[in-house]
């Protein structure tokens, strides 16, 4: 998904796969293989040996294990080291794709409210000087509101303080597989942009703003605004595909039966619930901004 998303805007994408899958996760099985750490750092070695490695950002994704983390970590390094002399052209997106429903946490702290929130963005930026930082999917206690979830992001200060923005979006009643895959390489794509459009920002280290340069402002925010509005567009026309598919397929069965018709049914929600992504590739052309940011 993540490679379609970023040629669809425009990028000349180099992949190395780090699984070969016949299917998502999300079907609950799959076959396939992972790639080793050995095979990953071959394939780069292959890139280089023919001039090609000549990369000005990475997305990284999901790792099968510590070894490939290891790899994609060399990888990452051998590139950043090679624009030693020329600040902010090369830019690292790390998707760390852990941290959802409260389980595997990157900096420590366990997110249960906006205040855990602030600590745990504040540990990223102080402790780890993580420059950038993204937080999708929160689900915050909010009573009396309509359904939502929150994306929360911040841009450190020169003194690792955050700026922190929160974008609320309307909550979409299904469960999609590969959405995380989808707002990193949006984010991508949207946030080089937003840098492009301020004045020597490009040629800055890590693409860090001024200080005086408020949440909302941030170029990280405006490019999280165009990326949600894709994938509100997206995910909700995909809800209306899903919806009609488990629908045809109820009257076709005439409902539930034996154990195995539930483990079909399963199956065929999943595959029902698959983004929509190349019928409505209008949206991540041309996203039309609704939601916006606001200061934390």
């Amino acid at each position: 998904m993540a490679t379609f998303v970023m040629q669809s805007l425009g990028c000349e994408v180099a992949a190395l796969n780090t699984v070969q899958f016949s299917n998502h996760l999300g079907y609950g099985q799959a076959q396939g293989t992972r790639a080793t750490a050995a095979e990953i750092s071959d394939l780069y070695q292959g890139l280089k040996n023919s001039y090609l490695d000549d990369f000005n950002m990475m997305l990284s994704g999901y790792l099968p294990g510590a070894a490939s983390v290891e790899a994609v970590g060399t990888i990452a390094r051998d590139l950043k080291l090679k624009t030693t002399m020329k600040p902010g052209s090369f830019f690292w997106v790390l998707d760390p794709v852990m941290g959802d429903n409260g389980k595997l946490t990157l900096s420590g702290v366990r997110i249960q409210d906006m205040d855990t929130l602030k600590l745990a963005i504040t540990t990223l930026h102080e402790v780890y000087k993580i420059p950038h930082i993204m937080v999708t999917s929160l689900s915050l206690p909010s009573p009396g509101a309509e359904p939502h979830l929150s994306v929360v992001g911040s841009t450190m200060t020169s003194m690792a303080e955050p700026r922190i923005f929160s974008i609320k979006i309307p909550a979409i009643d299904c469960f999609f597989s590969g959405t995380g895959d989808m707002f990193a390489a949006l984010m991508l794509v949207r946030f080089k942009e937003a840098v492009c459009n301020v004045e020597g920002l490009l040629d800055r280290d890590a693409w860090v703003s001024d200080d005086e340069v408020e949440a909302t402002e941030l170029p990280l925010a405006r490019a999280t605004e165009k990326v949600l509005a894709s994938m509100h567009e997206v995910l909700a026309k995909t809800k209306i595909a899903r919806d009609e598919e488990v629908g045809r397929w109820k009257n076709a069965v005439g409902g539930r039966g034996k154990d195995e018709d539930v483990k079909r049914e399963g199956l065929v929600r999943s595959k029902a619930a698959e983004v929509r992504l190349v019928r409505n590739v209008h949206f991540l052309k041309n996203p039309v901004v609704k939601f916006k940011a606001e200061s934390v």
